[in-house]
């Protein structure tokens, strides 16, 4: 049976913006496996520290609760233990916030060792930060959204035991960062450019990477469909080789404990050399998203790389949108499901590849062996063919 919820919001100042806030948190919860049955705004100066939305709003979200036989409430801000307490106390009922829905997400669509022990990670720094409000109702709330995933295995009130298991994650994490940066070592030692491709969550990366590479990787029109980054080599129309990595989807109020426990994994980006912005160019809340996008970036201290951004989905639209970003060096309309636009996206990443590289086109005598090595292993091969005189080589070189 689908959990049904109440949605509920506190807005300090556009209204507007809080609506498409809570159309987001409803798409958020049908992903979840739930469903929204009514929104509902508080205008406050600011959120409520005792309750979030105010004493006598609580009170009214308990009748409406019994009205609407919903099974709880979700607010669109991370409540305070304070807050998730005495809401809980007020609605008798189950009170879930934006931060545990999208844990919930993430716990359903781990697949692989790495992104289980994160999002474990993230729900037990969670739970330990708000053992004062979830505590003696742990065992009342059972099953359903806001309790699964690798950190159901509930350790009930015992803050020690959540501290060791932390401690233990943290050291699972940190070794496979170990193995990260091993990989990333070697990326660089073979001398490939590194595109990281980011975006809003459902903006169509996993698709694009598929495109570009021939990958099998599972895309879907939900958010978050995919949560495993991965790295596939794509050879460009005249031979030069790039390697395209995924990352997790960006998203309003992303949390801060997601942000901490898959730092390892965001941080592709910042060891790229190039950085492709992907946008759902169907998405009426893009310029909203894109700024999402960027303050992520910022946050993890990415900066100072080629930007390629591209318009996504034209093969849904029926006039393309027009978007203006003053932060990349290129914007480009594609389909990644269709291919449209993808001839236009090798020649801006041809352009920033030979930017920062020298074309050589010589036959290296057989007497210089140690020269061909150089080349193999600091330049990129384009072509190799063996003459009477030597080794007829074109590549590129770092300048």
């Amino acid at each position: 049976m689908t959990d049904r919820y109440l949605l509920v919001a506190v807005s300090t100042d556009d209204e507007d913006t809080t609506w498409k806030s809570l159309e987001e948190l409803a798409l958020l919860l049908e992903t979840a496996g739930g469903e929204a049955e009514e929104s509902f705004i508080q205008n406050l100066d600011h959120p409520d520290p005792a309750t979030y939305v105010g004493s006598g709003k609580a009170k009214e979200l308990r009748d409406l609760v019994h009205a609407y036989e919903a099974d709880g409430i979700i607010c669109d801000d991370e409540l305070s233990p304070t807050q998730l307490k005495n809401l809980t106390e007020i609605l008798e009922c189950k009170v879930l916030d934006r931060t545990q829905l999208i844990l919930d997400i993430f716990a359903q669509r781990a697949k692989t060792k790495e992104g289980k022990v994160q999002v474990e990670m993230a729900q037990l720094q969670y739970r330990m930060s708000h053992l004062r409000g979830i505590g003696k109702d742990l065992s009342r709330l059972g099953g359903g959204i806001g309790t699964r995933g690798p950190g159901e295995t509930k350790l009930e009130t015992d803050r020690r035991a959540i501290q060791r298991r932390i401690a233990s994650l943290r050291k699972d994490i940190e070794d496979m960062k170990k193995v990260r940066e091993t990989t990333r070592k070697k990326r660089s030692n073979a001398r490939s450019m590194v595109a990281a491709i980011v975006g809003y969550t459902n903006a169509g990366k996993s698709t694009l990477l598929n495109r570009l590479t021939g990958a099998d990787v599972y895309a879907e029109n939900k958010l978050f469909a995919t949560l495993d980054t991965t790295t596939r080599i794509c050879k460009l129309p005249e031979g030069e080789e790039i390697l395209f990595t995924d990352t997790v989807g960006f998203i309003s109020k992303l949390p801060h404990q997601l942000i901490d426990a898959f730092k390892s994994t965001l941080e592709e980006a910042k060891y790229a050399d190039i950085i492709i912005h992907v946008i759902d160019g169907t998405d009426e809340n893009a310029d909203m998203h894109m700024d999402v996008v960027y303050k992520t970036l910022a946050d993890l201290k990415v900066s100072g790389k080629p930007i390629v951004t591209l318009v996504n989905k034209t093969d849904l639209q029926v006039e393309p949108m027009k978007f203006h970003d003053p932060r990349a060096d290129e914007v480009i309309y594609i389909s990644a499901k269709t291919g449209d636009g993808i001839e236009e996206f090798y020649d801006a990443l041809l352009k920033i590849f030979r930017e920062g590289r020298e074309f050589i086109d010589e036959v290296i005598p057989y007497t210089e062996g140690s020269r061909l090595d150089r080349l193999r292993k600091f330049g990129q091969i384009l072509s190799e063919e063996y003459t009477p005189e030597g080794v007829h080589v074109t590549a590129y070189v770092e300048k």
